[in-house]
């Protein structure tokens, strides 16, 4: 595991890069700022890795501030009881299904539950630095593998898809959050998609 969490931020220092520089080409068409919380609202997946790297952080935070950790998780288990009675997938594992209908039928029952780490007094993430690829990448003008990412609805107000297309930056371009995926589910078997809920929740 602790290969791949070093591995892991070899892709968040390109995620950073790529998203500075989509920043720096997006000028005032950015509406992100601390405090914004659009796409906190409402559970997305993440990945395996997402999950182990949240995990992680938690776990850390359990060490430092014992009491903060505890009401993220306490958060995680409240928005569980939640989506039990619509979650779309094998509740045991947290795996979501490929069922596209059944996802957007639990978008649209949850669409008003707010992220475990997302601390309700400050509008802030608490788990900010250990935050998911799709935290990291929604707002700003980004593709992977070729494929251009939907932007915020708050941002780009006025551009037109061209001049969005050109603050476009690819923020894997080598490939590596696939490849640690791979390496991620032969080392523990875990696979496919899950919510922050179930990383923070069901920790190690």
């Amino acid at each position: 595991m602790e290969r791949i969490l070093w591995a892991d931020r070899a892709l968040l220092r390109s995620v950073e890069r790529a998203i500075k520089e989509s920043a720096r080409l997006s000028g005032q068409w950015l509406a992100c700022r601390k405090g914004c919380t659009l796409c906190c609202i409402g559970p997305f997946p993440i990945t395996q890795l997402d999950a182990l790297r949240l995990r992680a952080r938690l776990a850390e935070l359990a060490v430092a501030e014992p009491d903060r950790a505890e009401r993220i998780r306490r958060r995680a288990e409240n928005s569980l009881e939640r989506f039990r009675p619509h979650f779309p997938g094998d509740w045991p594992s947290g795996t979501l299904s490929e069922d596209e209908g059944a996802e957007e039928r639990f978008a649209t029952l949850t669409e008003n539950e707010p992220c475990p780490a997302l601390d309700p007094e400050t509008g802030a993430c608490e788990l900010y630095e250990a935050r998911p690829i799709t935290c990291r990448t929604f707002g700003p003008a980004v593709r992977v593998a070729g494929e251009n990412l939907g932007v915020c609805q708050l941002c780009y107000q006025g551009a037109t898809d061209a001049e969005i297309a050109a603050c476009e930056v690819d923020f894997d371009p080598d490939n590596l959050e696939s490849l640690l995926l791979g390496e991620l589910e032969r080392s523990t078997g875990r696979t496919g998609r899950t919510l922050v809920a179930f990383a923070l929740a069901r920790g190690e």
